[in-house]
């Protein structure tokens, strides 16, 4: 029996917080949870999950923080009276406002509450009778409240839409009632779906193509905007009675929300109380034709392809568009590095113990060694419980659910905080500068970055045509994106274009090609021509290649399926005229101190969005400069609007003094950020201004210049005494590589469709489509190969 004085102390503890996340599903240090025979222990103060089989980390928990009381949730499906046959199918889900699901329908929990007090190995029992209302209200409500997992699916699935000012100021210019006839098709063609009301004028407009959805568009209320002005058109098959319907901006160029839709309507005589939903909203439409992709699980002569069980070989069930996650996650965890750095159970148990952060579910490091654990361990990679083995169907697995990951991961980043699907390499990005600002925040990990593996350097030279001297400049990379060219050669028997397929080698020599713009240059004072080429200041572990096959169609940036080559054998051999030397004796550089030695830095991330819809590079870059520099948005709009200028394309040159790209002054929010993780707040300033304002682009800079004082006074350094900061990588040439991984996509946008990897292990290929791994098959592969979109190189 648990003595009084510890029941005592069990009664002053709170109920959870409505907004406080309460893991009682699995595990916060690994994939262990409620459908295990342990169950999963909660802890009663902090509401953190943990399980007690041979890890036992809840113990691991309970010594670090104090805390002694917990409530075991063990969770066991109900069982079924009806036949299968019998049985509704469950609801889809078809918008992202979704509701709790009700888990008591499906489930039967057993709970108990526990001293661990009085019993430290396996926490002693409290049994009811000696449980008072308070007690009982506190494992009551534990119960009730939404778990961890499901509340960050829930916020995640939540999309709101704001109203914007043209929304909210929306000025009519014609008004009384549309005939039916007017609301019958599109003013400009015959569709009769999809069609989008101009609130300005009333005129109606059929929308752009959805390309692989049924109910496509020409476009034609986009070019009613491009003609008026006129910013804001409501979908009509999508209003309904309480006054919901899509609403999209021409000027914001994005969804948004409309609180006076119903008097707005009202103006062209349209009551949305008698109105009727006929066509699925933007987001449905969305969510359904990502579900409509997937990769064949066959063999080129039928047969299901043998599914894998076993270590390194544990699927991720999909969240809701993850896809690009999984398949990122698996890539990483195929390399020795990552396995080497987060997949020790020793360094497991130590960091457990000493963790920083109150709560697992918050370290980065811990959510990182969870998911290792998950993959490579083989504990949980098993057939689905309860499946059928018997039946000549292959059986998967029901694949880790990294819920945990994804939220600590997202947070606050404003894509991948959600559920939509997003880019398998701009992700791949996100992690990488979220794990190394986690181990420049604590610096006893920034000596052991698995992320190192990734980094090389890029030597940029460029030479005045007139004077002839140059400067050097070495900028650290992750990965190589290189351009596809796309050179059509007909179209299939479905109508599908067809392109020329391109040597992977070509697109490589594209980048270290040299290439002629016009320059100011300080020494000459005056615009010339100047030669700029590009080439590997060092060669990284392992190389990551972006394929960039885009095309920007009705304003949609589109997926060309080009076809890329890749040399014999898999494997790409770098030599003596790929790496650059520096400056040469025999060459002269180009002063130093002299404002502008180069053209304008432009905001990264804002150029790879503008390019990867399908933008020059030069259009881009003057969009940016117009518009402050960093925000795609307004570089976009400004775009719309100067399509016809007659020097869009002409060369820019530079000014003096506009090396920094007109970036604002850092605000005080970005300098605190940036000294929260140990950096001064000298240089938190320096590097914001050095990167227009952009937040993440600084750390990289911080990380590249970790002798840079911040001070903007210092004299500049000589060029004899100028030591440039170290590059990760070899420059040993020749340098060989081998395919280890590539990653796939299909569907008309990154944005959209399903990505799955596939990772060479020993002489064969493993096939990661979320929570189904199988061997796969070798004439797949070799197809699936030149259409992938990152392909993973190891030094060999």
């Amino acid at each position: 029996m648990c003595e009084d004085l510890h029941l005592s102390d069990l009664r002053r503890l709170e109920s959870p917080r409505l907004s406080q996340s309460v893991h009682r599903e699995e595990c916060t240090q690994c994939f262990d949870n409620q459908d295990g025979p342990e169950g999963i222990e909660v802890c009663l103060n902090c509401f953190n999950g943990g399980c007690t089989g041979e890890r036992h980390h809840m113990r691991t928990h309970l010594q670090k923080s104090g805390h002694r009381f917990t409530l075991n949730v063990k969770r066991r499906p109900k069982p079924s009276n009806k036949r299968a046959e019998d049985e509704e199918p469950p609801a889809k889900i078809s918008k992202l406002a979704i509701s709790e699901e009700r888990e008591e329908d499906k489930y039967e929990h057993h709970t108990v509450v526990k001293c661990w007090t009085c019993d430290a190995e396996k926490g002693r029992e409290i049994p009811e009778a000696f449980q008072d209302a308070k007690i009982k209200t506190l494992a009551d409500e534990t119960m009730r409240s939404l778990s961890s997992a499901r509340q960050s699916e829930v916020k995640a699935w939540e999309e709101e839409f704001e109203a914007c000012e043209h929304t909210l100021m929306l000025q009519h210019t014609s008004v009384g009632a549309i005939p039916a006839s007017g609301l019958a098709h599109c003013v400009n063609c015959e569709l009769t779906s999809n069609l989008w009301l101009c609130l300005t004028c009333g005129s109606l407009g059929c929308g752009r193509e959805q390309y692989g959805v049924v109910g496509g568009g020409n476009g034609h209320g986009l070019k009613h905007f491009e003609e008026t002005g006129h910013p804001v058109s409501v979908k009509l098959g999508t209003i309904t009675p309480e006054g919901g319907a899509d609403i999209y901006c021409y000027k914001c160029n994005d969804a948004k929300l409309d609180p006076d839709l119903a008097q707005h309507l009202s103006v062209f005589g349209i009551n949305v109380k008698t109105a009727q939903k006929t066509e699925k909203s933007m987001t449905e439409m969305q969510i359904e034709h990502n579900l409509k992709y997937d990769f064949s699980l066959t063999s080129d002569d039928g047969r299901a392809l043998e599914p894998l069980f076993g270590g390194g070989l544990t699927g991720l069930s999909n969240l809701g568009n993850s896809c690009y996650m999984a398949s990122v996650l698996q890539t990483i965890f195929s390399l020795p590095a990552f396995k080497a750095r987060y997949f020790s159970p020793s360094a497991t148990t130590e960091h457990a113990a000493q963790c920083p952060e109150s709560l697992p579910a918050d370290c980065v490091e811990c959510q990182m060694r969870k998911v290792a654990d998950g993959l490579l361990s083989g504990r949980y990679s098993h057939p689905a419980h309860g499946v059928n083995t018997a039946s000549n169907d292959p059986v998967f697995q029901e694949g880790l659910r990294p819920t945990g990951f994804k939220a600590l991961i997202g947070k606050g980043h404003e894509e991948f905080s959600t559920m939509k699907q997003q880019d398998s390499e701009e992700f791949l990005g996100h992690l990488v500068t979220v794990l190394r600002r986690d181990a420049h925040k604590f610096k006893d990990r920034s000596t052991d970055d698995a992320t190192s593996i990734f980094t090389y350097g890029m030597e940029q030279r460029l030479q005045c045509g007139i004077c002839k001297k140059v400067s050097y400049r070495t900028d650290a990379m992750d990965v190589l994106s290189v351009p596809v060219p796309a050179v059509e050669t007909g179209k299939d028997a479905d109508g599908k274009t067809l392109y020329t397929p391109i040597p992977l080698v070509a697109c490589l020599d594209a980048v270290l090609t040299p290439e002629a713009l016009e320059y100011g240059c300080p020494s000459c004072g005056t615009g010339v021509n100047a030669l700029k080429q590009s080439k590997f200041a060092s060669f990284p572990e392992v190389l990551v290649v972006h394929a960039k096959k885009f095309q920007l169609v009705n304003w949609v940036p589109t997926k060309l399926d080009i076809p890329l080559i890749l040399p014999d054998a898999d494997e790409l051999v770098f030599d003596a005229q790929h790496l650059g030397l520096g400056l040469q004796p025999d060459e002269v550089e180009l002063p130093s101190n002299v404002a502008a030695p180069s053209a304008p830095q432009f905001d990264a991330a804002a150029m790879d969005q503008l390019q990867g819809m399908g933008f020059p590079v030069i259009r881009c870059q003057k969009a940016l400069l117009a518009t402050g520099n960093s925000n795609a948005e307004a570089a976009m709009e400004w775009l719309f609007a100067h399509m016809e200028d007659p020097d869009i394309d002409d060369p820019i040159i530079p000014q003096a003094g506009a090396a920094g790209g007109g970036a604002p002054e850092p605000t005080a929010d970005q300098i605190a950020m940036l000294s929260d993780m140990g950096f001064t707040p000298a240089q938190a300033r320096k590097a914001l201004r050095e990167t227009s304002g952009n937040a993440e682009r600084a750390v990289e800079w911080l990380f590249n210049h970790p002798d840079d004082n911040g001070a903007d006074d210092a004299p500049a350094p000589s060029a004899a005494a100028a030591a440039p900061a170290a590059v990760a990588g070899t420059k040993d040439v020749p340098v060989k590589y081998k395919l280890k991984a590539f990653i796939s996509h299909k569907g008309p946008s990154v944005h959209s469709g399903h990505y799955v990897a596939h990772i060479r292990a020993a002489d064969a290929w493993v096939l990661f489509n979320d929570e189904k791994v199988v061997k796969a098959d070798e004439e797949s592969v070799k197809d699936l190969k030149k259409l992938a979109y990152l392909y993973v190189f190891e030094k060999a």
